[in-house]
Protein backbone atom coordinates (compact mmCIF):
# COMPACT_ATOMS: atom_id res chain seq x y z
CA UNK A 1 0.00 0.00 0.00
CA UNK A 2 0.62 3.72 -0.22
CA UNK A 3 1.80 5.37 3.21
CA UNK A 4 3.74 8.81 3.67
CA UNK A 5 6.09 8.59 6.62
CA UNK A 6 8.85 10.26 8.21
CA UNK A 7 12.41 8.91 8.04
CA UNK A 8 13.77 11.47 10.15
CA UNK A 9 12.96 14.90 11.97
CA UNK A 10 12.32 17.89 10.37
CA UNK A 11 9.98 20.46 8.44
CA UNK A 12 7.16 18.55 6.43
CA UNK A 13 8.28 19.67 3.22
CA UNK A 14 11.59 18.03 3.91
CA UNK A 15 11.19 14.79 5.73
CA UNK A 16 7.72 13.56 4.79
CA UNK A 17 7.89 10.76 1.84
CA UNK A 18 5.30 8.57 -0.07
CA UNK A 19 6.30 5.29 -0.53
CA UNK A 20 5.08 2.33 -2.32
CA UNK A 21 4.81 -1.31 -1.21
CA UNK A 22 4.65 -0.31 2.69
CA UNK A 23 2.95 -3.57 4.67
CA UNK A 24 -0.67 -3.56 4.98
CA UNK A 25 -0.91 -3.12 8.68
CA UNK A 26 -3.03 -6.20 10.84
CA UNK A 27 -5.37 -5.01 13.63
CA UNK A 28 -3.94 -6.66 16.81
CA UNK A 29 -6.06 -7.14 20.04
CA UNK A 30 -8.94 -4.58 20.25
CA UNK A 31 -7.89 -2.75 17.80
CA UNK A 32 -9.76 -2.28 13.93
CA UNK A 33 -8.51 -1.90 10.59
CA UNK A 34 -9.68 0.88 8.19
CA UNK A 35 -9.66 1.23 4.62
CA UNK A 36 -9.18 5.17 4.85
CA UNK A 37 -11.13 7.37 2.66
CA UNK A 38 -9.82 10.27 3.92
CA UNK A 39 -7.57 12.06 6.26
CA UNK A 40 -7.70 15.13 8.01
CA UNK A 41 -4.77 17.30 7.96
CA UNK A 42 -3.87 18.98 11.45
CA UNK A 43 -1.64 21.21 12.96
CA UNK A 44 0.21 18.59 15.45
CA UNK A 45 0.95 16.64 12.02
CA UNK A 46 3.65 19.35 11.89
CA UNK A 47 4.55 19.16 15.22
CA UNK A 48 4.98 14.71 14.65
CA UNK A 49 7.01 15.61 11.32
CA UNK A 50 9.17 17.86 13.57
CA UNK A 51 9.68 15.97 16.95
CA UNK A 52 7.45 18.42 18.75
CA UNK A 53 4.61 17.36 19.59
CA UNK A 54 3.86 15.52 22.94
CA UNK A 55 4.02 12.39 21.51
CA UNK A 56 6.69 10.85 19.81
CA UNK A 57 6.03 7.73 17.57
CA UNK A 58 9.60 5.58 16.37
CA UNK A 59 10.88 6.24 13.44
CA UNK A 60 9.89 5.61 10.43
CA UNK A 61 5.97 6.21 11.04
CA UNK A 62 2.93 8.13 9.40
CA UNK A 63 1.22 10.69 10.70
CA UNK A 64 -2.74 11.96 10.42
CA UNK A 65 -4.17 12.55 13.74
CA UNK A 66 -8.29 11.38 12.08
CA UNK A 67 -9.59 9.27 9.14
CA UNK A 68 -12.98 8.02 7.49
CA UNK A 69 -13.15 5.11 5.88
CA UNK A 70 -14.76 1.72 6.04
CA UNK A 71 -14.26 -1.20 8.20
CA UNK A 72 -11.76 -3.46 7.03
CA UNK A 73 -10.90 -6.21 9.77
CA UNK A 74 -11.42 -6.80 13.40
CA UNK A 75 -8.71 -8.08 15.86
CA UNK A 76 -9.60 -10.28 19.05
CA UNK A 77 -11.91 -8.64 21.23
CA UNK A 78 -12.92 -5.57 18.99
CA UNK A 79 -16.27 -7.25 17.69
CA UNK A 80 -17.38 -6.08 21.09
CA UNK A 81 -17.54 -2.64 19.69
CA UNK A 82 -20.87 -3.63 17.64
CA UNK A 83 -19.05 -2.65 14.50
CA UNK A 84 -19.58 -4.55 11.27
CA UNK A 85 -17.05 -5.50 7.75
CA UNK A 86 -17.84 -2.64 5.60
CA UNK A 87 -19.20 0.04 8.30
CA UNK A 88 -18.64 3.53 7.94
CA UNK A 89 -16.87 5.17 10.61
CA UNK A 90 -14.53 7.77 11.58
CA UNK A 91 -11.36 7.14 13.74
CA UNK A 92 -8.20 8.29 15.51
CA UNK A 93 -5.61 6.10 14.64
CA UNK A 94 -2.82 5.88 17.61
CA UNK A 95 -0.20 8.05 17.19
CA UNK A 96 2.10 5.74 19.65
CA UNK A 97 2.16 2.96 16.73
CA UNK A 98 3.18 5.05 14.24
CA UNK A 99 0.65 4.43 12.43
CA UNK A 100 -1.23 6.85 10.92
CA UNK A 101 -3.67 7.92 9.22
CA UNK A 102 -2.16 9.61 5.76
CA UNK A 103 -1.86 5.77 4.42
CA UNK A 104 -4.65 3.86 2.20
CA UNK A 105 -4.95 1.44 5.28
CA UNK A 106 -4.65 2.30 9.29
CA UNK A 107 -5.45 0.35 12.51
CA UNK A 108 -7.06 2.12 15.61
CA UNK A 109 -8.15 1.05 18.85
CA UNK A 110 -11.21 0.04 19.14
CA UNK A 111 -12.94 2.75 21.56
CA UNK A 112 -11.27 5.38 19.12
CA UNK A 113 -13.76 4.15 16.52
CA UNK A 114 -17.49 5.95 16.01
CA UNK A 115 -20.29 5.14 13.43
CA UNK A 116 -21.20 7.77 11.51
CA UNK A 117 -24.04 8.61 9.38
CA UNK A 118 -25.00 8.86 5.50
CA UNK A 119 -25.22 12.34 6.09
CA UNK A 120 -21.77 13.00 6.80
CA UNK A 121 -19.91 12.48 3.71
CA UNK A 122 -16.34 11.61 3.81
CA UNK A 123 -14.51 14.51 3.98
CA UNK A 124 -17.01 16.47 6.89
CA UNK A 125 -16.63 12.82 9.08
CA UNK A 126 -12.95 12.82 8.77
CA UNK A 127 -12.79 16.45 10.21
CA UNK A 128 -15.24 15.92 13.01
CA UNK A 129 -13.29 14.21 15.75
CA UNK A 130 -10.43 16.09 16.89
CA UNK A 131 -11.54 19.44 16.52
CA UNK A 132 -15.31 19.31 17.47
CA UNK A 133 -14.87 16.44 20.41
CA UNK A 134 -11.58 19.21 21.62
CA UNK A 135 -14.21 22.19 21.19
CA UNK A 136 -17.30 19.93 22.86
CA UNK A 137 -15.18 18.83 25.94
CA UNK A 138 -13.93 22.67 26.27
CA UNK A 139 -17.15 24.41 26.31
CA UNK A 140 -19.68 21.97 28.12
CA UNK A 141 -17.09 20.06 30.10
CA UNK A 142 -14.48 22.21 31.30
CA UNK A 143 -16.21 25.87 31.04
CA UNK A 144 -19.48 25.10 31.06
CA UNK A 145 -20.77 27.04 28.67
CA UNK A 146 -24.14 29.29 29.55
CA UNK A 147 -27.06 30.19 27.09
CA UNK A 148 -26.39 33.76 26.90
CA UNK A 149 -22.68 34.61 28.05
CA UNK A 150 -20.06 35.51 25.86
CA UNK A 151 -17.60 33.46 24.09
CA UNK A 152 -14.44 34.83 22.79
CA UNK A 153 -12.86 32.76 19.68
CA UNK A 154 -9.51 33.38 18.43
CA UNK A 155 -8.35 32.14 15.29
CA UNK A 156 -11.98 31.56 14.39
CA UNK A 157 -11.36 31.03 10.79
CA UNK A 158 -9.21 27.89 11.52
CA UNK A 159 -10.64 24.32 11.36
CA UNK A 160 -10.24 24.86 15.32
CA UNK A 161 -11.70 28.04 15.80
CA UNK A 162 -14.61 27.73 12.89
CA UNK A 163 -15.53 24.56 15.51
CA UNK A 164 -15.71 26.63 18.30
CA UNK A 165 -18.02 29.16 16.67
CA UNK A 166 -20.13 26.76 15.69
CA UNK A 167 -20.68 24.89 19.12
CA UNK A 168 -20.68 28.23 20.90
CA UNK A 169 -23.59 29.15 18.67
CA UNK A 170 -25.54 25.88 19.37
CA UNK A 171 -25.31 25.97 23.06
CA UNK A 172 -26.76 29.79 23.14
CA UNK A 173 -23.89 32.03 23.46
CA UNK A 174 -23.12 34.70 22.26
CA UNK A 175 -20.29 34.35 19.70
CA UNK A 176 -17.36 37.05 19.39
CA UNK A 177 -14.16 36.10 17.27
CA UNK A 178 -11.12 36.82 16.39
CA UNK A 179 -9.01 36.50 12.90
CA UNK A 180 -6.12 37.91 10.25
CA UNK A 181 -7.30 39.69 7.87
CA UNK A 182 -10.60 40.75 5.66
CA UNK A 183 -11.61 37.55 4.15
CA UNK A 184 -10.73 35.35 7.02
CA UNK A 185 -12.99 37.98 9.16
CA UNK A 186 -16.04 37.37 6.85
CA UNK A 187 -15.53 33.46 7.09
CA UNK A 188 -15.92 34.17 11.15
CA UNK A 189 -19.46 36.07 10.09
CA UNK A 190 -20.84 33.21 7.84
CA UNK A 191 -19.91 30.44 10.23
CA UNK A 192 -22.62 32.38 12.99
CA UNK A 193 -19.71 34.93 15.25
CA UNK A 194 -22.31 37.67 16.75
CA UNK A 195 -19.04 39.93 16.41
CA UNK A 196 -15.89 39.15 14.58
CA UNK A 197 -12.56 41.23 14.49
CA UNK A 198 -9.35 41.79 12.62
CA UNK A 199 -6.61 41.37 14.87
CA UNK A 200 -4.45 43.13 12.08
CA UNK A 201 -6.24 46.26 12.22
CA UNK A 202 -8.11 46.31 15.54
CA UNK A 203 -7.38 46.15 18.92
CA UNK A 204 -9.12 42.41 20.03
CA UNK A 205 -8.98 43.28 23.65
CA UNK A 206 -11.18 47.19 23.21
CA UNK A 207 -13.60 46.01 21.12
CA UNK A 208 -14.53 42.69 23.59
CA UNK A 209 -14.40 44.89 26.29
CA UNK A 210 -16.78 47.48 24.21
CA UNK A 211 -19.03 45.58 23.05
CA UNK A 212 -19.71 43.66 26.74
CA UNK A 213 -20.24 46.72 28.06
CA UNK A 214 -16.77 46.75 29.90
CA UNK A 215 -17.43 43.21 31.35
CA UNK A 216 -15.00 41.01 29.15
CA UNK A 217 -16.45 37.53 27.65
CA UNK A 218 -16.96 34.43 29.94
CA UNK A 219 -15.61 32.16 28.40
CA UNK A 220 -12.34 32.82 26.21
CA UNK A 221 -10.66 29.99 23.31
CA UNK A 222 -7.23 30.08 22.72
CA UNK A 223 -5.70 28.08 20.31
CA UNK A 224 -3.14 30.29 20.22
CA UNK A 225 -0.96 31.30 23.23
CA UNK A 226 1.92 33.29 23.45
CA UNK A 227 0.77 37.39 23.20
CA UNK A 228 -3.14 36.08 22.55
CA UNK A 229 -3.06 34.49 25.74
CA UNK A 230 -1.32 37.72 27.61
CA UNK A 231 -4.06 40.05 25.81
CA UNK A 232 -7.02 38.07 27.01
CA UNK A 233 -6.54 38.18 30.34
CA UNK A 234 -7.28 41.73 29.59
CA UNK A 235 -10.75 41.32 28.76
CA UNK A 236 -11.68 38.30 30.99
CA UNK A 237 -15.15 38.68 32.62
CA UNK A 238 -14.91 38.48 36.86
CA UNK A 239 -15.18 35.03 37.10
CA UNK A 240 -14.33 34.08 33.62
CA UNK A 241 -12.74 30.93 32.03
CA UNK A 242 -9.54 30.91 29.67
CA UNK A 243 -9.50 27.21 27.75
CA UNK A 244 -6.31 26.45 27.04
CA UNK A 245 -6.30 24.93 23.26
CA UNK A 246 -2.73 24.67 21.84
CA UNK A 247 0.28 27.05 20.95
CA UNK A 248 0.02 27.81 17.49
CA UNK A 249 1.41 30.91 18.11
CA UNK A 250 4.57 29.04 18.80
CA UNK A 251 5.23 30.38 22.67
CA UNK A 252 3.87 28.93 26.02
CA UNK A 253 2.69 31.90 27.89
CA UNK A 254 3.14 32.57 31.81
CA UNK A 255 0.11 32.99 34.03
CA UNK A 256 0.43 35.97 36.22
CA UNK A 257 -1.63 34.24 39.49
CA UNK A 258 -1.99 37.61 41.12
CA UNK A 259 -4.07 38.69 38.30
CA UNK A 260 -5.57 35.48 38.47
CA UNK A 261 -6.76 35.86 41.89
CA UNK A 262 -7.53 39.71 41.81
CA UNK A 263 -10.29 39.34 38.77
CA UNK A 264 -11.21 35.52 40.25
CA UNK A 265 -11.04 33.88 36.92
CA UNK A 266 -9.77 30.19 36.21
CA UNK A 267 -7.20 29.08 33.35
CA UNK A 268 -8.22 25.65 32.02
CA UNK A 269 -6.34 23.36 30.15
CA UNK A 270 -8.01 21.13 27.73
CA UNK A 271 -6.55 17.52 26.95
CA UNK A 272 -9.06 15.81 25.05
CA UNK A 273 -7.25 12.75 23.80
CA UNK A 274 -6.61 11.69 27.77
CA UNK A 275 -10.52 11.38 28.30
CA UNK A 276 -9.62 8.13 26.30
CA UNK A 277 -7.86 7.11 28.94
CA UNK A 278 -9.65 7.94 31.88
CA UNK A 279 -13.40 8.57 31.17
CA UNK A 280 -13.74 6.59 27.59
CA UNK A 281 -17.66 6.69 27.92
CA UNK A 282 -17.56 10.39 28.14
CA UNK A 283 -16.16 10.51 24.55
CA UNK A 284 -18.76 7.97 23.41
CA UNK A 285 -21.21 10.39 25.00
CA UNK A 286 -20.04 13.45 23.49
CA UNK A 287 -19.49 11.47 19.76
CA UNK A 288 -23.26 11.21 20.00
CA UNK A 289 -24.32 14.65 21.03
CA UNK A 290 -22.25 16.16 18.44
CA UNK A 291 -23.77 13.79 16.09
CA UNK A 292 -27.44 15.35 16.81
CA UNK A 293 -25.86 18.97 16.81
CA UNK A 294 -25.11 17.82 13.30
CA UNK A 295 -28.39 16.39 12.32
CA UNK A 296 -30.12 19.20 13.33
CA UNK A 297 -27.71 21.33 10.88
CA UNK A 298 -26.22 22.94 14.36
CA UNK A 299 -23.02 22.19 13.26
CA UNK A 300 -20.97 21.17 9.85
CA UNK A 301 -17.03 20.87 9.57
CA UNK A 302 -15.70 23.36 7.38
CA UNK A 303 -14.28 21.40 4.91
CA UNK A 304 -12.23 24.30 2.83
CA UNK A 305 -10.04 22.49 0.86
CA UNK A 306 -10.30 18.38 -0.92
CA UNK A 307 -6.68 17.68 -0.83
CA UNK A 308 -4.95 15.28 -3.40
CA UNK A 309 -2.77 12.40 -1.29
CA UNK A 310 0.81 13.82 -3.73
CA UNK A 311 -0.04 17.04 -1.81
CA UNK A 312 0.19 16.51 1.82
CA UNK A 313 3.66 17.96 2.19
CA UNK A 314 2.79 21.77 0.81
CA UNK A 315 -0.86 21.73 2.55
CA UNK A 316 1.02 20.99 5.79
CA UNK A 317 3.21 23.97 5.39
CA UNK A 318 0.49 26.23 4.13
CA UNK A 319 -1.06 25.03 7.78
CA UNK A 320 1.83 26.11 9.41
CA UNK A 321 2.06 29.44 7.52
CA UNK A 322 -1.59 30.31 8.35
CA UNK A 323 -2.42 30.01 5.10
CA UNK A 324 -5.72 28.74 5.15
CA UNK A 325 -9.40 28.30 6.90
CA UNK A 326 -11.13 25.50 8.07
CA UNK A 327 -10.50 22.18 7.61
CA UNK A 328 -7.96 20.51 4.78
CA UNK A 329 -8.96 17.08 4.30
CA UNK A 330 -6.72 14.47 2.38
CA UNK A 331 -8.70 12.36 -0.20
CA UNK A 332 -6.89 8.99 -0.32
CA UNK A 333 -9.17 6.03 -1.32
Amino acid sequence: MRAWQVQELGEPLDVLRLESGVSVPEPGPGEIGIDVAACALNFPDALLCRGAYQERPPLPFTPGLEVSGTVRSLGPGAEARGLRIGQRVAAQPTLASGRGGLAEVTVAPMANVHPVPDSLDDAAAAALIVIYQTGWSALTRRANLQPGETLLVHAGAGGVGSAAIQMGKALGATVIATAGGPAKVEVCRALGADVAIDYQAEDFVAVVNEVTGGRGADVIYDPVGGDIFDRSTKCIAWEGRILIIGFTGGRIAQSATNHVLVKNYSVLGVHWGNYRRYEPEAVDRWHDELMDLHARGLIAPLVSQRVAFEDVPDRLMAIINRGTTGKLVVDVG
